[in-house]
């Protein structure tokens, strides 16, 4: 068949067919024999774009160019949306209200011209999405049933599969809540459920069969459904396909098998099938009968079609990729506990793995891994050539099913078995086979009857025994053992006894427990891992349309170390997709040529290039291979000393070079290019990473660690640095005498350091070498290659993993189910503890009683008096708490009540607040302690006036349990969070509190509110980088050794004070020398004065006693005086008597505290210790804590809890590695956190992940705080934001349910005036083509748009010259090639002028979040499509940036036909968008307002006529002269030169004035000089 004529390339997209404008194709694709359209090689294509050249070094990425060509080609631009026939149908029939009624022939002619003549074009998909083809015409129409009376129809196949194809684009786009559009009707939901099953479950023949392209469509459809079980209807309808029921497709003997293990079994499954036996009625029997036996035929059928792939002969059309979708599908049921406990004994009853692994797909894959080692698949945009109908991806995911299929799991209890427990039911097995084989087969298996068990564990030692004996006793032996003995889609084909005898192989040998291969296996990438693109797909754009062998970050996880292995491997492999990147990058920068030796004559490779991170190896010899450990095979250690080169680079390049440290992570590659590997053409079946392999000769990639720095003699040194510098050595002399010479211990340019290999590598290595099987990888290395460091700490942090997956995991009781998604979603929640605390400390939270009681509206206060002073001391209901109601009889626990709190409470008070069982909260108060006279003895104070949802969040978080806080944009995320602390460390001071967060400025900004609290500096602590910002005068650094240095600071100081003290009282000695002395001092000098005088001043009740007695009086001369007033009544004097003691006690108690140090010698030891004993509020970046978690564990770090701030930023294990930074607690084993507070927002960014085939497919960008929301775990939303003016928090509180404005943004005269010179506080600006281009692409995935980059900076240009201060404006744009033109831009313009200058930031919208500014100008870039602002959380975080104005540039028409952004930009278009309007004659901050100050405007924020067609306003402006328009780039530009002109033109007036002024002042003066 001739191919057919094609615009681009065709291409499968998993569920979707190539992407492809078919002119002439007859095949019918509703047939399952339909033929494959013919598909040319990639490799022409390659071969076309390269030019047949080879490229020159450093090339560009050719496989990134193709795909980014297919990806702009297969997304609609804006010309072919409007221009397309899809879009005009929606226009005529549903893209407005009121149009025609529904008609059944416009789907069956979308369906026949659009879908299934285009073979499912994905762009055709795209527009139809776009045009909201689903939610305006699909499901509205759709029809379960025929009802008699009724005129509508049951829907069509086509209508059922084309809602299909457009919810699964919604999750291929990845767009939020998908599943809701169909769910918000549930019963059409469960009815559109049956007709897909029935249409999947379809045996029809003929014209009507389902093809299996459109059987990959429902497919997709059902993983897409098991992969939203947060959803109520969902998890309710499919659940019915997967329960108890299926069971009955189960042999006899194997049911009873499964029902004999426990008897909650046995109990359901006679519920279930009694309740299906009592079904009457013949249309509900028969769709429960559907129900329970569908899933078998499903699997029957994908064995069938399995089958059906031959061995060698090109494979029926689509057949391979069903069978991928089908085992991605049974691999997602297995790792979800609910449906793996049903769903697994049927895939282990149809024997669905031995089957596969003995198929032919599978056979094709095996050999073609081996044959083509990292070739496997290109992803399969390119089906049909390169490998992709070779079985390789289908052996991967058997793999992965395999081992789903064996996890270390009870099915039925979710318990995790350990390996003892593994090891007991493998013996267990064993026994049961040997005893019933004694019983009924002792003749012909009396050897493996009587055989020990440890000599039957592996399949040598079993074949052994089964291989001799005959077919039929195999048979029956199975047949006992409920292992089906013919084919389950073919009764009557028999298996033959060799297949019988593998069968029970499996099911007698000794398996590898997951930890065993996690350990066995390299930390660092190989060169096959690198370019294995099944695994680790290189194109940019993952198109996310077909399935991976990669782990998928679900709702669920089986176990935590099923948890911990999926975030293994998913973390394992992003870091392999960044470090293919620096090889591929150092790789064509060396330039290797093939050469001929001319002394040799041999051929030679030449690195021709240079390389900034790469460098040529001049040796490197294995110098050390230690013994293995007792029990292990693997080397201990391995240690190679490699010497290098730096002389050809320039000192910068060396100093980078020189700065190599121990621990740093590096990489040895092998290049070597032969004259035949430099070809010009990709050849057929080879994908790119293999073609960049031969083309630049990259044999081997393997990683070390540094361990050691050598200097000339091969002595360890600090670092090269050091090293460099003349050190005084002596030298013994002939005549016996010394003399000493000034020498560096490294000399020249050449370098050793000592590293360390990865000993599973290296092992693997050697049994390679011993097979012959290759040369000896250590002898070939070439080039030495670094990498950034910020970016190479991927080694440190899948260590700490395999550590946590050593060792026995210790999470708290209370979060382990909803840490894994199981069980009671509320049991974390502080209501539902088991211990819950009732009465808390507030402190400093309610600023007075009003505010009090407005931040409890459902509650009745309740207090002695009737009103109280701050601070409160708050006791809740009994019936609050679900474990104190269900108990209201027994015995309150004694920690209901903190610890603070009961510290601050009489004994009476104590006990009225445990006898309180009413339905109010009690509220006591007590007064602060006198601290001291001087003004730093005050208490600092909180001044911010929570919300009730921002006190509801801080009760939460002070409470034990799981807290969740989701903080919209400015609601006062770290207030909350601040406040949180303050009240753990006054509640419990004896608790230690671990702050983490994503970043370093969010931690810093976290870390400056808590220093400016009551808390005491020296409890404070700041791990990692960045802390060096937080120097804060006459506190030191917060880091563990400026701490440290602060520490030994305050202890001069305190003794000084000591020494004063002393003085003050006269008596003599060093008792201010040590710590030791001052506590002696203290004990026998100052208690022995205070005791007897309290005790006498209490008695007598005499004030003029208790001030003239005072035995400390001089000490606190320096204080304010006079110390006691005159007019102070007997209880004032007495507190301040007592308050001046608790300043002198205080003293001694920080010196208390300070005695380890003086104790301790080293820094690093005193380091330790603050770190363990000192600090009680310790903050530190998840990273950080990945990277340091097993020094702090050696150290003995202990922490009760755990405050995350950005918790939706943060990567789901780099959540969860901070909570088990501990050992379990030693007296009681289990964990001490009792407290976990996550802080974020799911609304904006997720965490950055690079590869999108990680981001998307294996959903690696879902947080742990993201998954807890859509689990729907209890979470507190607070509702009121302070940032942003209200018209604008309009752009998006839509988003948020319920968010409302705080008092400030309402009252503050800044939000209510107009920002000076525009018309308007927030507006969108069209941008049209700029020199007759809009966006363009200089580089791969390198946006940028001119005509936006010139109007922003022309717009900033006009801010400046009204007054505006640069520090007040930010640049923000969506892509990273914006950013760099708009800095080229204002470079160019701006920052060299004084006029100007640079804004305050110039960033894309990603790196902005967490941040603001008061003004906020925005380019979007994008022209041909949306791009990835599509993504809400992306439009969300831009559009809440700004506190006073926002000033948005972009293609206005592009962007508001995006279903997703309609909510922001149907209010942007209500306004002018075609033109920016700007209000003139006016400057910014010259007015003055009715009151007499200063204000930015004196215009108050235009509240009416702002939409564009209100026209009245408009005229108005312009008639008053007082506003005009700028519609371009140029013409905003060329009114700048014109503002700049008149102010160059003033300044130049007022400089002659003022010259003039002076002149004149001074010739007066000199007059009056003269008359003098």
């Amino acid at each position: 068949m001739a191919p057919a004529t094609t615009k681009t390339e065709p291409a499968d997209l998993g569920f979707f067919a190539p992407t492809q404008e078919v002119v002439e194709h007859t095949a019918d694709p509703m047939t399952l024999d339909a033929p494959a359209p013919e598909v040319p090689p990639v490799s022409q294509v390659v071969s076309k774009l390269r030019g047949n050249k080879a490229p020159p070094p450093p090339p560009p990425n050719k496989a990134q160019e193709l795909a980014i060509q297919r990806h702009e080609v297969s997304t609609p631009t804006l010309v072919e949306i409007e221009s397309d026939a899809v879009t005009k149908l929606a226009e005529k029939h549903w893209a407005k209200e009121g149009g025609p009624p529904f008609d059944p022939a416009i789907v069956t002619k979308i369906w026949e011209d659009h879908l299934l003549k285009q073979e499912f074009n994905l762009r055709k998909v795209m527009l139809l999405e776009f045009s909201q083809y689903l939610e305006k015409y699909l499901w509205p129409n759709f029809v379960a049933k025929s009802i008699k009376g009724q005129t509508a129809k049951k829907s069509t196949d086509a209508h059922v599969i084309s809602i299909v194809l457009m919810i699964n684009e919604k999750f291929r786009e990845r767009v939020p809540k998908a599943m809701d559009i169909l769910t918000s009707d549930p019963s059409r939901f469960g009815a559109l459920l049956i007709r897909i099953m029935s249409v999947l479950d379809s045996n029809k023949k003929g014209k009507h069969a389902i093809s299996l392209q459109l059987k990959r469509f429902l497919l997709v459809f059902l993983i897409n459904c098991f992969q939203s079980l947060e959803n109520q209807v969902v998890r309710k309808e499919v659940m019915k396909f997967v329960g108890p029921g299926i069971w009955c497709n189960l042999t006899e003997r194997r049911r009873e098998e499964e029902l004999r293990r426990t008897p909650e079994r046995r109990e359901l499954w006679e519920l279930r099938e009694a309740k299906f036996q009592a079904i009457d009625k013949p249309l509900l029997k028969e769709r429960a009968e559907f129900e329970r036996t569908v899933f078998s035929r499903l699997v029957k059928f994908f064995l069938q079609t399995l089958n059906s792939i031959p061995a060698d002969a090109p494979p029926p059309p689509h057949a391979i990729p069903f069978c991928e979708r089908f085992l991605e599908f049974l691999i997602d049921l297995e790792a979800q506990l609910p449906i793996r406990r049903f769903v697994n004994a049927v895939i282990h009853d149809h024997l669905v793995i031995p089957l596969c692994r003995i198929s032919n797909l599978a056979k094709r894959g095996r050999q073609y891994r081996e044959q083509h080692q990292g070739a496997s698949l290109m992803v399969p945009m390119d089906w049909g050539s390169k490998g992709s109908e070779s079985g390789a991806l289908f052996t991967q995911l058997l793999e992965e099913l395999e081992f789903y299929s064996g996890f270390e799991i009870d099915d039925w209890s979710g318990a995790a078995l350990t390996a003892d427990d593994m090891a007991k039911r493998h013996y267990e097995r064993i026994r049961r086979v040997q005893k019933l084989v004694f019983i009924k087969f002792r003749e012909d298996l009396e050897e493996f009857a009587l055989a020990n068990v440890g000599t039957i564990e592996t399949r040598e030692n079993i074949l052994k025994h089964f291989k001799k004996v005959d077919g039929s006793v195999i048979r029956a032996l199975c047949e006992e053992l409920g292992i089906r003995t013919s084919h389950v889609e073919e009764p009557e084909v028999k298996f033959e006894s060799e297949f019988l005898v593998e069968l029970l192989i499996d099911m007698l040998k000794k398996r590898k427990s997951h930890v065993e291969q996690i350990n066995s296996l390299p930390m660092y990438p190989d060169e096959n891992t690198l370019f294995d693109e099944t695994t680790v797909p290189s194109t940019p754009f993952f198109p996310n349309t077909h399935c991976l062998a990669i782990p998928k970050l679900n709702l669920q996880f089986l176990t935590l170390h099923d948890y911990l292995l999926r975030n293994f491997n998913l973390y394992r492999l992003e870091s392999v997709h960044s470090i293919r990147q620096d090889v591929e990058d150092v790789v064509m920068r060396m330039a290797p040529k093939s050469q001929i030796n001319r002394q040799t004559g041999n051929d030679e490779t030449v690195l021709t290039g240079w390389a900034r991170m790469g460098v040529q190896l001049d040796s490197m010899q294995v110098v050390d291979v230690t013994p293995p450990r007792l029990g292990e095979t693997k080397p201990r250690r391995v240690r190679a000393d490699i010497n290098y080169s730096i002389e050809k680079y320039t000192d910068s390049v060396r100093r980078e070079w020189d700065s190599i440290r121990q621990n740093d992570v590096l990489f040895l590659l092998t290049i070597e290019v032969g004259p035949e590997q430099i070809a010009l053409n990709t050849p057929a079946g080879e994908s790119e990473g293999v073609a960049f392999r031969r083309q630049y000769g990259l044999k081997y990639v393997r990683g070390c660690e540094v361990s050691e720095l050598l200097d000339d003699e091969g002595r360890p040194v600090d670092d090269f640095f050091t090293a460099k510098q003349p050190v005084r050595e002596a030298r013994e002399l002939p005549n016996g005498q010394t003399t000493y010479i000034e020498k560096p211990r490294l000399t020249g340019h050449g370098r050793t350091i000592r590293v360390q290999l990865d000993p599973n590598q290296y092992q693997l290595d050697q049994h390679r070498l011993s097979r012959n099987e290759g040369k000896d990888v250590y002898q070939t290395f070439n080039v030495l290659m670094r990498r950034n460091p910020k970016e190479n700490n991927f080694k440190a942090v899948l260590d700490t993993i395999r550590d946590l997956m050593q060792s026995d995991l210790i999470v708290p009781g209370w979060l382990e189910d909803v840490l894994l998604g199981y069980g009671d979603r509320d049991s974390a929640h502080y209501l539902k503890m088991a211990n819950p605390v009732r009465t808390i400390d507030f402190r400093d939270t309610f600023l007075d009683w009003d505010h009090l009681t407005g931040s409890f509206p459902d509650r009745k206060i309740t207090a002695n008096y009737q009103t109280l002073a701050p601070p409160y001391i708050l006791t809740f209901p009994k019936s609050m708490f679900a474990a104190l109601k269900e108990q209201s009889n027994a015995q309150e626990p004694a920690t209901s009540i903190s610890v603070g709190a009961k510290r601050k409470l009489a004994d009476l008070e104590a006990a009225d607040v445990a006898e309180n069982n009413g339905e109010s909260i009690l509220a006591k108060t007590y007064k602060l302690p006198n601290m001291g006279p001087y003004p730093e003895d005050q208490v600092k104070q909180n001044s911010v006036r929570f919300t009730p949802t921002q006190v509801e969040a801080i009760h939460a978080g002070t409470s034990p349990g799981l807290t969740l806080v989701v903080g919209p944009p400015g609601t006062g995320k770290t207030d909350v969070a601040v406040q949180i602390i303050a009240n753990l460390y006054h509640n419990y001071p004896e608790q230690h509190t671990l702050i983490v967060t994503h970043s370093n400025q969010a931690l810093n900004q976290l870390f400056e509110k808590i220093i400016a609290l009551d808390i005491e500096p020296r409890h404070l602590l700041r791990l990692g980088h960045g802390m060096e910002e937080l120097e804060t005068e006459g506190q030191g650094g917060w880091g563990k050794f400026g701490r440290v240095d602060a520490f030994l600071e305050k202890r001069i100081q305190l003794l000084a004070e000591v020494d004063r003290l002393a003085w003050s009282l006269g008596i003599e000695g060093a008792h201010g020398n040590t710590c030791e002395t001052a506590g002696y001092f203290y004990l026998y000098h100052i208690l022995s004065r205070w005791e007897p005088y309290i005790h006498s001043v209490k008695t007598s009740n005499d004030r003029n006693t208790l001030a003239n007695g005072f035995p400390f009086s001089t000490f606190f001369a320096n204080a304010p005086q006079p110390l006691f007033p005159d007019h102070a009544k007997y209880e004032d004097v007495l507190e301040i008597a007592e308050g001046c003691f608790r300043h002198i006690k205080h003293i001694f108690d920080q010196l208390e505290e300070i005695r380890a140090f003086e104790l301790l010698r080293t820094r690093k030891d005193r380091s330790n210790y603050l770190l363990q004993k000192e600090a009680k509020i310790i903050a530190l970046t998840c990273t950080h804590a990945a990277l340091k978690r097993r020094e702090l564990v050696q150290l003995g770090f202990k922490y009760d809890n755990v405050i995350m701030e950005e918790a939706g930023q943060v990567l789901e294990v780099e959540t969860f590695i901070p909570l088990l930074l501990q050992s379990p607690d030693s007296d009681t084993g289990s964990s001490r956190l009792k407290r976990v507070v996550m802080i974020g927002d799911h609304n904006q960014l997720p965490p950055v992940v690079q590869n999108k085939a990680f981001q998307k497919y294996g959903n690696m960008e879902q947080s742990m705080f993201m998954r807890f929301i859509r689990l729907n775990v209890p979470h507190v939303q607070l509702d009121r934001q302070g940032r942003t003016r209200p018209r604008i928090a309009e752009l998006f509180n839509w988003q948020y349910e319920g968010l409302g404005d705080l008092p400030n943004v309402l009252e503050s005269k800044e939000y209510r005036k107009a920002n000076p010179g525009f018309a308007l506080d927030y507006q969108v600006v069209n941008v049209t083509d700029f020199q007759g281009k809009g966006e363009t692409e200089p580089r791969p995935h390198f946006i940028q748009n001119l005509g936006e980059a010139e109007y922003v900076v022309a717009v900033y240009q006009y801010m400046r010259l009204l007054g505006y201060p640069a520090s007040k404006i930010s640049i923000l744009t969506t892509y990273n090639g914006q950013r760099e033109l708009i800095q080229d831009v204002l470079d160019r313009r701006c920052s060299w002028n004084p006029l100007f200058g640079n804004p305050a930031h110039v960033a894309t919208v990603d790196k902005f979040q967490g941040q603001q500014n008061d003004y906020i100008l925005l380019s979007l870039v994008r022209t041909k499509t949306v791009g990835h602002l599509r993504d809400v959380r992306r439009l969300i975080v831009a559009l809440s940036r700004a506190r006073l104005g926002l000033y948005v540039f972009c293609r206005a028409k592009l962007f508001s036909q995006c279903y997703e952004l309609q909510p922001a930009f149907e209010k942007f278009l209500k306004r002018p968008h075609d033109k920016l309007w700007l209000a003139i004659g006016e400057r910014y901050g010259e007015d003055v307002d009715e009151d007499g100050e200063l204000v930015l405007c004196k215009r108050p924020v235009e509240e009416h006529g702002l939409e564009e067609r209100d026209k009245a306003w408009a005229k108005a402006a312009s008639a008053k002269h007082n506003v005009d328009c700028m519609d371009s780039a140029a013409a905003m530009g060329a009114y700048v030169v014109q503002i700049m002109k008149e102010t160059i033109e003033w300044h130049k007036t007022q400089k002659l004035k003022q010259e003039v002024e002076n002149d004149t002042e001074m010739a007066e003066a000199d007059g009056g000089d003269g008359d003098d």
